[in-house]
């Protein structure tokens, strides 16, 4: 069987670099057909005159064989005591990049190997330009001095919008809100670079807030989760675990308890057997998949990645939302995404590190998730997101195939239908499975043309009823505000839908918060269509001349032209 390999990873050496990584165990093989890389504009003129360096990382390295000459090192030792982490980032040393980034950090001629934004967001039917209006904070241990430069690179490469400190997208914090950082650490260094990365892959509107936590246990990791909260992230991702342990419920209560906040955490890259914080039942747990392209409807295939951790916590109580008949407790994992080294992703990294590179574990998958959060929209307030996946499983893509070890019962190890341990319910199909319970992600259609209502123009022009198809404008949360009272939020933005002016002109969709104006009164009509009606000035909206002209708030009355079929 052959082994997997992004394409653009010219036919690898088998040098290992020296580095401060171990790893104990093989990585699944695929015979997949390898993927095509795409690449957005390119950006920075200043960085493509930028060197790059090809020194090895420094530490002592043990590869995991991936087969057919490919092996992967663990970027982190693993942990030692408990309550200490290990990060889950796994580095393929068998591949040699294109002899452009030899000279060059960003290219507009040549395709770091590994998958990038554009392959992601195709294997999960996600729309671009996510994350307007979120922060996702990146909680890891130690400083990576180059974390901000190392991002800039990334988002050139792949013609992303720049985030920087100076324009106010990123900010990097220490465990108590500081910016007195702690020591620095290459191994830590990559796993920072590798989640920065991938947040910027699936959210790229998102602001980034990467808190540094002053060691790997978990009294500082969890302290800096805490830190994240208060700073105002509703969104945390952590790629880290270590072995479970008695105390963990109290940690549980102290550090990862945050109703109406997404925490993603890394469910392990040691096969089956669970981590913790993956076994928190406050978290969403992250497994990992290999992920390769298709000549199928959805162009991917997937399956279980064998290094993915999974199965029955020994502490934790089962969740509410969790129905497995299999784990009287808590079981790893909720979902999952692309983990498998073999099928890994392109990251830049330059602390310790000769830039570009391709990693897996599922470090990849658990930002992955938390940015497919961000692309949803915010969390219920008091709600637990990990709970969403299990209220949507008809929204999320079905991995099956696959296992990372031998156990019973057998799903909580090997990839079937349904549930199962190694990837849980499955991989994001859009971000419909990844919104709040109690809000749908629905489409607008005005009864009278069936023509479906757009927020065109990324939100900058009014709603108008003129699109044939559902698109990513097309899509809008519905948002329970009490009784019959919702409001509409532009999935793709998140910017709510206001009926401005009193009502004297177009609706469109630029609030960023709630108030009189976009508050409807959701109508239901006989013949099943609804009608809104703006709920401060008690008139209904209408895709007046005949969905030639935007919608307004200005009709008395109930016609053909203020009905809409919600779908969705």
């Amino acid at each position: 069987m052959v082994v997997h390999r992004p394409e653009n990873s010219p036919e690898n050496s088998t040098e290992n670099s020296a580095g401060n990584r171990t790893g104990n165990h093989p990585e699944r093989r695929s015979g997949r057909t390898r993927p095509r890389t795409s690449v957005a504009a390119y950006g920075a003129a200043a960085l493509l005159a930028g060197g790059l360096s090809l020194a090895a990382p420094a530490g002592a390295a043990d590869p995991h064989a991936t087969g057919g000459g490919r092996t992967s090192e663990r970027s982190c030792a693993a942990p030692t005591a408990p309550g200490v982490m290990a990060c889950h980032a796994l580095r393929r040393t068998d591949v040699t990049q294109p002899q452009e980034f030899r000279l060059h950090a960003v290219s507009p001629t040549a395709t770091p190997a590994g998958y990038g934004p554009a392959d992601l967001l195709s294997a999960y039917t996600l729309p671009g330009g996510g994350g307007a209006g979120t922060t996702v904070a990146i909680v890891d241990a130690y400083d990576d001095p180059n974390a901000e430069a190392d991002l800039a690179v990334y988002r050139a490469q792949y013609g992303l919008p720049a985030c920087t400190t100076a324009n106010g997208c990123f900010r990097k914090i220490n465990q108590n809100g500081g910016t007195s950082y702690p020591a620095g650490n290459t191994g830590w260094g990559s796993e920072i670079s590798l989640d920065l990365d991938m947040v910027s892959a699936i959210a790229p509107n998102a602001h980034i807030l990467l808190v540094e936590a002053g060691s790997a246990t978990i009294g500082d990791l969890g302290t800096s989760v805490n830190q994240a909260v208060a700073q105002g992230a509703k969104y945390v991702s952590n790629s880290y675990g270590g072995g479970e342990s008695a105390t963990q419920t109290a940690w549980d209560v102290a550090y990862f308890n945050h109703p109406g906040v997404v925490v993603t955490v890394s469910s392990g890259d040691s096969g089956y057997g669970v981590q913790y914080p993956a076994a928190s039942p406050f978290v969403t747990a992250v497994g990992g998949t290999s992920l390769s392209r298709a000549s199928n409807a959805r162009g991917w295939t997937e399956s279980a990645w064998s290094g993915a951790g999974s199965g029955c916590s020994a502490y934790e109580g089962k969740p509410g939302w969790q129905t497995d008949g299999g784990c009287p407790r808590r079981t790893v994992a909720d979902v999952s995404a692309v983990a498998d080294p073999a099928t890994g992703v392109a990251v830049y990294d330059t602390y310790g590190s000769p830039g570009w590179q391709v990693f897996g574990g599922t470090s990849v998958a658990a930002p992955v998730i938390a940015a497919v959060y961000a692309d949803a929209g915010t969390p219920g307030i008091g709600s637990y997101p990990s709970s969403y996946p299990y209220a949507r499983t008809y929204a999320l893509y079905d991995v099956s195939g696959g296992s990372n070890g031998s156990c019973s019962p057998a799903y909580l190890c090997g990839g079937g239908s349904g549930y199962d341990g190694p990837t849980g319910l499955g991989s994001p199909d859009m971000t419909n499975g990844f919104t709040n319970a109690a809000q749908r992600v629905v489409s607008l259609r005005a009864h009278a043309n069936n023509d479906y209502v757009t927020a065109e123009n990324a939100g900058a022009s009014p709603l108008i009823a003129n699109r044939t198809a559902i698109g990513q404008w097309e899509q809008f949360d519905l948002i329970p505000l009490g009784g019959t009272n919702v409001a509409l939020r532009a999935h793709a933005d998140n910017r709510y839908v206001t009926a401005e002016n009193a009502g004297a002109a177009a609706l469109i969709a630029n609030r960023t918060a709630i108030a009189q104006w976009e508050t409807f009164q959701l109508v239901t009509n006989a013949d099943g269509s609804v009608s809104l009606l703006a709920a401060a000035d008690n008139q209904y909206v209408t895709a007046e001349n005949a969905g030639a002209s935007a919608l307004i708030a200005n009709r008395t009355a109930i016609g053909p032209w203020e009905e809409f079929d919600l779908i969705g």
